[in-house]
């Protein structure tokens, strides 16, 4: 039988990859695009801390940015610690589609990120845009849908402004309460920080057990809904196809 130990003496741990796929089109210029750099860059190391006191899994992150087309970060998802972010830019259109269907190629343990698939818990994937797709977002999520990886993954979308279209983020979701629509900068960093944390403490620890425990897809969403519903500076946030605030975008002056 085999030492379960690593050279060093460390108990081997699973791995699970947090997923951001990032709107980088023309209309996420400005304030938009420089607090996204800012939450995802100041979060991180609350995620680095949470993978090194986590005895069951180390977390990964992979970034995929889209908007004339689209391109990830680094080339493969590199573990928390040996991630560094890199400010990114907007300009160009919104290729979606284009992104689904990168993502569900790498959503694929023969040739894709997933190949330890033993070794790996169900991802993570936070959706941010602020528009509409101006490609064929349809076809590729059809393509999506079809992967596994994807159908067990924790979803979560955050709606930009006013004018992203959440019925394409409820489409991608699939589940209307895990879209999340902000309306200034303040919130929208706080959403990015609540949701990474959020999922990255429940998705990289083994399940509950218990035929009545809750799936982490659920579990996290049900947390997000909670930290919201108590924390009054976040009231301006609308849950789900809650059209509340609409109206209050305010996207200058940061």
């Amino acid at each position: 039988m085999g030492n379960p130990l690593l050279e060093g003496g460390e108990v081997p741990r699973r791995e699970m990859t947090l997923f951001y796929l990032v709107d980088t089109s023309g209309s996420m210029s400005g304030a938009k695009i420089a607090a996204l750099n800012t939450a995802v860059r100041e979060t991180l190391p609350i995620i680095e801390e949470i993978s090194k006191k986590n005895s069951d899994a180390k977390i990964r992150i992979a970034v995929l940015e889209f908007s004339s087309g689209c391109e990830w970060m680094y080339s493969e998802p590199k573990t928390i610690q040996d991630f560094e972010w890199r400010d990114l830019q907007a300009g160009g259109l919104t290729s979606l589609g284009e992104a689904y269907n990168e993502l569900s190629q790498k959503l694929s343990q023969s040739h894709g990120y997933m190949h330890d698939a033993s070794g790996s818990f169900a991802p993570v994937v936070i959706l941010l845009s602020d528009g509409y797709p101006t490609d064929d977002d349809k076809y590729g999520l059809s393509k999506l849908k079809s992967n596994k990886w994807y159908n067990v993954a924790t979803k979560v979308a955050i709606a930009i402004g006013d004018e992203a279209r959440k019925e394409t983020l409820i489409d991608f979701t699939t589940n209307d309460e895990a879209v999340l629509t902000v309306h200034n900068v303040d919130d929208l960093k706080k959403i990015i920080r609540m949701v990474s944390v959020t999922a990255s403490r429940v998705n990289s620890k083994n399940a509950s057990a218990g035929k009545d425990a809750p799936d982490k897809a659920t579990e996290t969403i049900t947390n997000i809904q909670s930290d919201i519903e108590n924390d009054p500076t976040l009231k301006g946030v609308d849950v789900g196809k809650s059209t509340q605030n609409k109206g209050t975008d305010v996207w200058e002056g940061w």
